[in-house]
């Protein structure tokens, strides 16, 4: 097998580190064990991110999401520790993981997590009207 789980998370230099600039990730494919009785839980993740001066690398972070594949983890535990450990890896200006469980004995599960550097404040939103295209 040519790749193998890891909680190595790399990083590379933020390309513009003189601007806030919005990165997203939408990860459908996570799994984790349910602690109590062993089933398996998917999720989809969100990760939204304001990168300071590194950003993370894809595949490091594929494996990593794969390390909690046989890993059992409350969702709420494993939501706030993988933003620990991206927010810890990275430094980021602003962090947020949502994490939207599948549903399981009839519940859906959703876990927004967030972290902010100190002193880091948002620029103001711009509020642009819907772009046309019609003549």
């Amino acid at each position: 097998m040519p790749s193998e789980p890891s909680k190595q998370l790399e990083t590379f230099p933020n390309p513009n580190p003189e601007r806030d600039f919005l990165i997203r990730m939408k990860m459908p494919e996570f799994t984790c064990l349910c602690p109590k009785t062993g089933q398996p839980d998917f999720a989809t993740l969100h990760l939204d991110y304001i990168a300071d001066q590194t950003c993370v690398e894809l595949k490091s972070l594929k494996l990593y999401l794969w390390s909690f594949r046989d890993e059992g983890a409350f969702h709420e535990a494993v939501t706030n520790r993988i933003l620990g450990d991206l927010a810890a890896a990275t430094a980021p200006r602003f962090m947020r993981l949502t994490a939207e469980f599948y549903v399981r004995g009839g519940i859906y599960t959703s876990i927004v997590a967030e972290h902010r550097a100190d002193g880091w404040q948002p620029a103001p939103a711009v509020d642009l009207p819907p772009a046309s295209f019609q003549q």
